[in-house]
C-alpha cells in the first residue's frame, strides 16, 4: 500500500456510520500504522465556521471518526506551503496554517486546490491490512491524483462501485439506505 491511494468501503459495512459508502485517501501506511481521510462526505459546516481569519468560505468534510475536534487539511501547494508533506505527485498534507489563510485571503487558493477535514481515519499496525483482508475495503489507486477535489463528493462512492464493475454494479445504484428501496 503507498500514501495516495483510495480504499473503497465495500457494500458489505452497511449500519457503521463512520465509513458506510466512504473513500479514504491513504495518507500514510508503515510498520506502525497507518491514516487518511474520508474524502466524500461533507459536513453541513464551513471553515468560517470554525474560524474568523478566512475571508472566503470552504467547506469542512468529515475526515473519519479519530480527532473529530481537530483540523486537517490536503492540498495541491505544496510548493507554496511550507512544511507540507507529500502524498503523491502534486498531492500533500498538513503545513504551515498561517500561510493557508494568507494564500487563500489573496485568493492563491481555491477549493479545487485545498480540502479540510474535521478528524481523520486511522489503523494501528497491520490493522488496516486485516480489514483489507477481511473485505472491509477495496484498495485502489487513485485515477484522480491532485483532481481528486474537483470530483463531486456524492457521487464518488458510485463512480468506484461502476469502476470496479462486476458484483459491484449493483451497488452503484441502490439507494444508501437498502431499506428504502
Amino acid at each position: 500500500m503507498n500514501p495516495g491511494c483510495l480504499l473503497i468501503a465495500e457494500p458489505s459495512i452497511v449500519g457503521d456510520h463512520n465509513f458506510h459508502r466512504s473513500i479514504i485517501i491513504l495518507v500514510d501506511y508503515n510498520e506502525n500504522g497507518s491514516f487518511g481521510f474520508i474524502i466524500n462526505k461533507p459536513l453541513n459546516y464551513s471553515i468560517n465556521d470554525i474560524t474568523d481569519n478566512i475571508k472566503y468560505d470552504f467547506p469542512l468534510y468529515y475526515g473519519g471518526p479519530v480527532e473529530q475536534d481537530n483540523l486537517f487539511f490536503i492540498h495541491k501547494a505544496g510548493h507554496l506551503i511550507p512544511d507540507s508533506v507529500l502524498i503523491e505527485k502534486d498531492l500533500y498534507w498538513g503545513g504551515n496554517f498561517e500561510r493557508i489563510i494568507h494564500l487563500i485571503n489573496k485568493q492563491k487558493l481555491k477549493t479545487k486546490d485545498i480540502r479540510f477535514f474535521l478528524g481523520y481515519s486511522g489503523w494501528s499496525s497491520m490493522q488496516l491490512d486485516d480489514e483489507i483482508e477481511s473485505k472491509s475495503w477495496v484498495l485502489k489507486n487513485n485515477p484522480y491524483s491532485s483532481k481528486i477535489f474537483e470530483k463531486t463528493p456524492k457521487l464518488l462512492w458510485k463512480e468506484q462501485m461502476e469502476a470496479l464493475g462486476g458484483n459491484y454494479l449493483i451497488w452503484s445504484n441502490s439507494p444508501e439506505n437498502p431499506y428504502e428501496n
